[in-house]
């Protein structure tokens, strides 16, 4: 019996000798993939957990190139706060296109809405007697109703928020128009009737640098919706509807009314703009800001935000729009033509999108 149950059963110590060999197979096939990862697999992973590395060493040798080609005329303090001055609105902007990108959209219409709700501002105040305070409010509450507009056809309607936002940018630019017959509010008005609708151009000086409260109103809204973004349910709600739609709504989320509040709150952010647009010009000029959209979208596509949403920061939006802004003013103390400029940044968009579609294959 003994014999017979022998028949058929490994040799006296094969099983375990056949589980080590297991184990050693699997600790050598660990190692062979670790040692078989380079230093670019190994960059390509870094910069797939950290996107904003790749803006910020854009910028850090944009800021170096043209400081050693250049030389003080660039490299001082009065000239790189100048920048963010020039960047300011297009920061604001570009953190309100960097939410609705983050759930795969895109948002054509922030540029009419920023200008519709600086209309609305300097109408009310200066033409109705609208104290500053209330004129202000309604101003950002367009931009919000605007963005909760766009929110509904997209979330609601469903329909593909390119056409949403291209069809709503029209409307929103003609709206604008017809209610402000094209008439623009002189600084002199703006001053005084509402100065308060000029305060974010307002300037304060630290040495040798000179801001403006837009510059400080941009940063305190990155670092505020940095933190909603990373830190809140709401946030991470909106990555993982850019990120995968289906297993967002799979998992209880109420999908159609975050999209809702993202397009909200991205109206009421271009409504902000339009306040800091007015501080800009002094004056109040319908037919200002509508490349906002396109500029907004270049600053997050170069920031490191990916198109196809569910990853990017609004610290690389930030960094996007001073890189554009680095470009701009180096190449115009340089002495080159204007158009070099905007053959740069379309450079720079171009290696940004190809970039994102290299460091997206680590997921794939």
């Amino acid at each position: 019996m003994t014999d017979a149950s022998q028949k058929g059963a490994p040799p006296s110590g094969s099983a375990s000798s056949f589980e080590a060999g297991l184990a050693g197979s699997s600790s050598e096939v660990a190692d062979f993939t670790h040692r078989g990862r380079g230093p670019l697999d190994r960059l390509q992973h870094f910069l797939h957990a950290y996107p904003t590395m790749v803006p910020v060493f854009v910028l850090m040798v944009g800021i170096g190139t043209f400081g050693a080609l250049i030389g003080d005329r660039f490299f001082n303090a009065f000239t790189l706060t100048l920048i963010m001055q020039q960047v300011a609105i297009v920061g604001i902007v570009g953190i309100a296109q960097t939410l609705i990108i983050l759930t795969a959209g895109i948002d054509l219409s922030v540029g009419a809405i920023m200008v519709l709700s600086s209309v609305v501002m300097g109408t009310f105040a200066v033409n109705f007697g609208m104290p500053p305070v209330l004129a202000l409010f309604c101003g950002l509450l367009t931009g919000t109703i605007c963005g909760v507009i766009n929110g509904l056809l997209v979330a609601l309607v469903r329909l593909p928020p390119f056409i949403v936002t291209l069809g709503t940018w029209f409307i929103f630019e003609a709206a604008n128009f017809i209610y402000s017959q094209n008439a623009t509010i002189r600084a002199q008005d703006v001053e005084a009737a509402a100065p308060l609708l000029q305060f974010l151009g307002s300037t304060f000086r630290i040495g040798g640098a000179v801001f403006t409260y837009a510059v400080v109103a941009v940063v305190v809204l990155v670092v505020i919706f940095y933190y909603i973004l990373n830190h809140t349910a709401w946030g991470r709600h909106v990555y993982a509807i850019g990120d995968d739609p289906d297993a967002t709504r799979l998992s209880g989320i109420r999908t159609r009314r975050l999209l809702i509040s993202v397009y909200a709150v991205a109206g009421l952010i271009c409504g902000f703009a339009g306040w800091a647009l007015i501080g800009r010009l002094g004056s109040v000029s319908p037919t200002s800001g509508y490349e906002a959209n396109i500029q907004s979208i270049t600053a997050v596509v170069i920031g490191g935000t990916s198109l196809f949403g569910g990853r990017g920061s609004v610290v690389g939006t930030l960094i996007g729009a001073l890189i554009v802004g680095v470009f701009a003013m180096g190449l115009r103390i340089w002495g080159t033509d204007p158009q070099w400029t905007r053959l740069t940044v379309g450079g720079l968009i171009i290696l940004a999108v190809a970039a994102d579609q290299w460091i997206r294959k680590v997921s794939a």
